[in-house]
């Protein structure tokens, strides 16, 4: 399952009412609550309330923990209860897709190492994308389970895990989408420049050398197209 396939059906399953009353109840509450606290919290039967945390478990939304709340040890403590909590998963959706967490990544690690290295800024966000670029593609592959590709259809994969939604036009990659829309239309020299440096580190981590990126902006696409060196 995708990211943002898993992301929507995080959210649906708060969709149910009596679903997403008692994981509201779980995470405000100071510690870890079990089935029958929580049950009693939303006014439900207990096995509705087991069946509905167990959903939210399994979609990664609550977390579980075994433990005895009388607190004694030993023969004749009794069993352990199964106690919910809020995961650590963090669920976001936006429709067109956007990635505003790896642009803050990357521009974070770019003030760093221009601090650190003495780097003009520029350069830093560069040196930081073609960083956060490698690391996506070898993230993405090579995977022994996919089918064969040409480059850019096997680009045009990975870059739509990361929200571009690529369109393969005969030797070329159209980006129909940016993942970083807001940011570009307030500062779009240093945000095309990011991407181009991300997306070539990207297209260079997978093997595909034959690939050019380069700046061709345009309205409502990303700023970055994607060649054969044939084309």
């Amino acid at each position: 399952m995708d990211d943002f396939t898993s992301q929507v059906t995080g959210i649906s399953a708060l969709a149910e009412p009596a679903r997403r009353a008692l994981y509201l109840f779980v995470v405000t509450q100071p510690e870890p609550v079990s089935r029958d606290q929580a049950a009693a919290g939303v006014a439900l039967p207990r096995h509705t309330a087991k069946f509905h945390l167990d959903k939210l478990v399994e979609e990664g939304l609550l977390d579980t923990e075994f433990r005895r709340l009388t607190g004694r040890s030993g023969p004749g403590a009794g069993r352990p209860t199964k106690l919910y909590r809020r995961s650590d998963r963090q669920v976001a959706v936006t429709l067109p897709e956007r990635h505003y967490d790896l642009a803050a990544h990357i521009l974070a690690g770019a003030v760093e190492d221009a601090a650190r290295d003495d780097l003009p800024i520029l350069d830093a966000v560069q040196r930081a994308a073609t960083a956060a670029g490698h690391r996506l593609g070898a993230a993405d592959g090579p995977r022994s389970d996919r089918p064969p590709l040409s480059p850019l259809e096997d680009l045009a994969s990975a870059l739509a895990t990361h929200g571009y939604e690529p369109r393969v036009q005969d030797d070329a990659i159209v980006l129909a989408n940016c993942p970083f829309h807001s940011l570009a239309r307030e500062h779009t020299d240093l945000v095309c420049g990011l991407n181009l440096h991300l997306i070539t580190a990207i297209a260079d981590e997978l093997g595909h050398h034959e690939v050019r990126a380069t700046l061709q902006p345009a309205a409502n696409r990303c700023c970055v197209r994607l060649t054969t060196e044939q084309a």
